[in-house]
């Protein structure tokens, strides 16, 4: 089954969590938690979704490697110019998913178009 969102004109984390619920099956009348959903979900015209200026200058994505001097930062603004807006909804989507085994298999039944 092939679940199409539209993000033109939305917001970022409506279209986020709208995409995570699909993805855990939660639209679905055999919803189990333990189970990945046999639904598609394609996102498409991320680049004309609605996110502010500012939330470009403001949010900042924090990682850290593990070692010393391994904490790096980028700003919303920085991630799209390196790798587009398809990695910022993908990133949104990841972190909504729980953080269980599943979560990988689940992010494979993502696709998203700019």
């Amino acid at each position: 089954m092939n679940y199409k969102i539209d993000a033109q004109g939305r917001k970022l984390g409506r279209v986020a969590s709208e995409a995570a619920s699909v993805l855990m099956g939660k639209n679905s009348p055999t919803f189990a938690k333990n189970k990945i959903a046999d639904t598609k979900v394609e996102i498409s015209n991320v680049a004309m979704a609605d996110i502010s200026a500012e939330k470009k200058i403001k949010d900042v994505y924090v990682t850290y490697t593990g070692h010393r001097g391994g904490l790096n930062s980028e700003t919303l603004a920085a991630l799209i110019a390196r790798r587009g807006f398809g990695e910022v909804f993908r990133r949104a989507i990841y972190r909504m998913l729980p953080d269980n085994r599943l979560r990988d298999k689940r992010m494979q039944n993502l696709s998203i178009k700019e």
